[in-house]
């Protein structure tokens, strides 16, 4: 049985992963989502990092998976814990050194024309399933303070050796498929794995991405 540390975006939660933690289970697998400490402006790079390891504790067998800006994170916590792989769900890919607010000009992302909340991060998710995550995720945004972790220079000297694998969806409108092949070619030397849907593909394609995760494990 694997482990699927499930680490969530900047503004989002562990909520955000419970449709694929149901998919995972039903396959006979473990998962620990976990909420970040945004709400504390000390917590740094590291403080996020040790919440993920404390609240996975002993569990074997443990694939790491970040989303979007906890891509800063997963590295960090492959770097703590004994990991057998490290998946990055259309996420931020850092660079020794670089701080995750200087991130979004170091890495040449095009800036979006998109507006709507909904359509740029959603917009192939259920309406009324999507209302209900920005609900919840909005709720917590109100006490977010993520001021040291946003400008704390990201502390690994390099990669952590672990086999890592990054899902690429064809649908986001927040990373482009364009930008991703490009950022994912550059800072990690490798192809991504293309899935379908939006930057929250985890709500909108939820078997998919299971079925891609457990696959993941078995090879891992």
């Amino acid at each position: 049985m694997t482990t699927f540390a499930l680490i969530h975006g900047g503004g989002g939660s562990a909520f955000d992963w419970h449709l694929v933690e149901a998919e995972v289970r039903a396959q006979g697998h473990d998962t620990v989502a976990v909420d970040l400490p945004v709400s504390d402006p000390q917590a740094g790079l590291w403080d996020y990092a040790d919440a993920v390891v404390q609240a996975v504790g002993d569990r074997r067998d443990l694939v790491v998976v970040a989303h979007s800006w906890g891509g800063f994170v997963g590295p960090l916590v492959c770097a703590r814990a004994r990991a057998d792989a490290l998946v990055l769900v259309t996420a931020m890919i850092p660079s020794p050194g670089e701080a995750p607010g200087d991130w979004w000009e170091r890495s040449g992302r095009p800036s979006s024309d998109i507006e709507d909340e909904y359509e740029l991060y959603l917009h192939d998710v259920p309406r009324e399933l999507g209302e209900r995550v920005l609900a919840h995720d909005r709720a917590l945004a109100e006490k977010m303070s993520m001021d040291r972790a946003v400008r704390e220079p990201w502390p690994l000297a390099a990669w952590p050796d672990v086999p890592t694998r990054y899902v690429l969806c064809r649908d986001d409108r927040f990373f482009t498929p364009d930008f991703v092949r490009r950022h994912v070619k550059e800072r990690l030397g490798i192809a991504p794995d293309e899935l379908p849907g939006s930057h929250m593909a985890m709500l909108s394609h939820p078997r998919e991405l299971a079925d891609y995760l457990v696959g993941v494990a078995g090879g891992a």
